[in-house]
C-alpha cells in the first residue's frame, strides 16, 4: 500500500505540471513563443521543444519504447545554442501533446512495484548500490525540470 502512495503522489504532480504547461503553451501565440523569456535567454518556442524531447526520451529510459521525435534531439537538447529550430510552434505544439499522452497512457499501466524498478539509464551493478535510481525517480526529476521551465515561460504572457 505504501509504494501506491508514492507513486499516487509522484504522479499527481506530474499530471499538475503537464496541466499547468498545456495551460501556459495554449495562451500563447505562436508569435509569443518566439520572444525570449527574458532578455538573453531561451525563446518560448526553444523551450517547448526542449521539454517535448526531454519527454520524449523518457521512453526509452522507462523501458516503454523508442524515441519518437529524434529529429528534437540535436536543436533542442545537444546544442541548444545554435538557434536552429526546424519544427514551426504548431508542429511542436501537436509532438507535445502526442507524447505526453504516450507518456500518461504508459504510466496508467504501470503498476505500483514496477516504479521502484530500475531504468534504462542505470546499470544492474549501480542500482544495486543505489535503489533510488529507479523509474520513480525519473517521473519526480523530470516533474522538477518542468516546473522549473513552467516558471519561464510564464514571462511571456503579455
Amino acid at each position: 500500500m505504501t509504494n501506491q502512495v508514492f507513486v499516487k503522489m509522484a504522479l499527481d504532480a506530474w499530471h499538475s505540471k503537464i496541466k499547468e504547461a498545456d495551460s501556459i503553451f495554449n495562451s500563447l501565440t505562436d508569435e509569443q513563443l518566439k520572444n525570449e523569456v527574458a532578455s538573453g535567454r531561451n525563446t518560448g518556442i526553444y523551450l517547448l521543444g526542449h521539454l517535448t524531447v526531454t519527454h520524449d526520451l523518457m521512453l526509452p529510459i522507462l523501458n516503454f519504447g523508442q524515441q519518437i521525435y529524434q529529429q528534437l534531439t540535436g536543436p533542442y537538447n545537444d546544442n541548444p545554442d545554435a538557434k536552429t529550430y526546424i519544427e514551426t510552434a504548431s508542429e511542436l505544439r501537436q509532438y507535445w501533446k502526442n507524447i505526453n499522452s504516450i507518456l500518461a497512457e504508459n504510466f496508467s499501466k504501470m503498476p505500483a512495484h514496477a516504479w521502484f524498478e530500475k531504468h534504462n539509464s542505470v546499470s544492474a551493478e549501480a542500482f544495486q548500490k543505489e535503489l533510488h535510481r529507479n523509474k520513480l525517480n525519473i517521473i519526480i526529476s523530470r516533474t522538477n525540470h518542468l516546473s522549473y521551465h513552467n516558471g519561464q515561460i510564464v514571462f511571456l504572457k503579455k
